[in-house]
């Protein structure tokens, strides 16, 4: 089924109008695409209809309670969402050099470094930014970039990043370590030696991997095989946390997750001169250096503190 005007035909539409349906289809109503515009809803479905009468398809289903794309309407707003994407990038570019950056910037993050370690950091950013708001989207799975309207992804990984079509640059390397509880110590020895690990309850997580068997190494090289029990175990880092604050016994955190615990004085490094694993924090954008300007300040706001709070851990 044709949806556009023939091939030979330039398409000679509002731009505000492609951008009003593209909004209705996002937030999903007329009334809040007119909010998110500045518009009358009357305005708002007046450039839709306009846009349904240049391209000659119905671009939208309508109920008295709400609308949704068609089948043409859906295959226009994936194309449509992108050039307008493109377009807002090319023009925040050319105007980076006289203006602040603006705009709504999307990030996606592991979830324990989306919830202990960059909330200070966005409220800090926000305040640096005022002309930039931020959409934080937590998931520990790899979302596509494209697919998810994506500006920035944090990745942490100890290995290298797998071959993704997407430029990645090294925000932070950080080590991942031993924590407990004082409340968990105050009736048990405090490990001195990797081997003393086996007469202690380990909260194990599958992102530090829930083998009961794992490697610790220290700053001379040596390394040291762990057999530890692991009465509770959790999916993540955010819950090996909370759960070790608790009083739930020894976890393996990444440090910059654990550095707000520790200078609490909720958490204590266990056997500090050993390490379990070190891993680097990974910035993944579409673009890299010629990202929008809204993409690269935040990049180097991150890269400058986290570089800043890792030299207090």
């Amino acid at each position: 089924m044709q949806l556009m005007v023939d091939e030979t035909e330039t398409f000679g539409g509002a731009l505000e109008d492609v951008r009003a349906f593209c909004a209705v289809v996002e937030f999903g109503t007329v009334s809040a695409a007119a909010r998110l515009l500045g518009e009358t809803k009357g305005s708002v479905s007046r450039r839709v209809s306009r846009l349904e009468r240049r391209l000659g398809v119905a671009l939208l289903a309508r109920t008295p309670r709400a609308v949704s794309p068609t089948e043409e309407g859906t295959a226009f707003f994936e194309r449509a969402r992108e050039s307008l994407r493109l377009l807002d990038d090319a023009m925040e570019a050319a105007h980076a050099s006289r203006a602040e950056p603006r705009g709504h910037l999307r990030v996606t993050a592991p979830v324990d470094f989306g919830m202990d370690v960059l909330p200070p950091l966005l409220v800090r950013f926000r305040a640096l930014h005022p002309g930039i708001t931020v959409e934080l989207l937590l998931d520990d799975a790899s979302l596509d970039l494209a697919a998810n309207r994506i500006d920035l992804a944090l990745r942490a990984t100890p290995g290298e990043l797998p071959d993704m079509g997407y430029r990645a640059s090294v925000l932070v390397a950080f080590s991942i370590d031993l924590y407990a509880a004082p409340d968990y110590l105050a009736d048990r020895a405090a490990p001195m030696l990797p081997a003393d690990l086996a007469a202690h309850a380990l909260i194990a997580s599958s992102a530090g991997g829930a083998a009961l068997h794992f490697e610790l190494r220290d700053g001379k090289g040596r390394r040291e095989t762990v057999t530890a029990r692991a009465p509770v175990r959790c999916s993540d880092f955010a819950s090996a946390l909370r759960l070790a604050v608790a009083g739930g016994g020894i976890a393996r955190i990444p440090a910059p997750v654990a550095a707000q615990a520790v200078n609490a004085g909720q958490l204590l490094r266990i056997l500090p001169d050993w390490r379990v694993a070190d891993a680097r924090l990974f910035a993944i954008s579409l673009a890299g250096r010629d990202a929008p300007a809204r993409v690269r300040v935040f990049r180097d706001f991150l890269r400058d503190e986290l570089a800043a709070n890792a030299s207090s851990i």
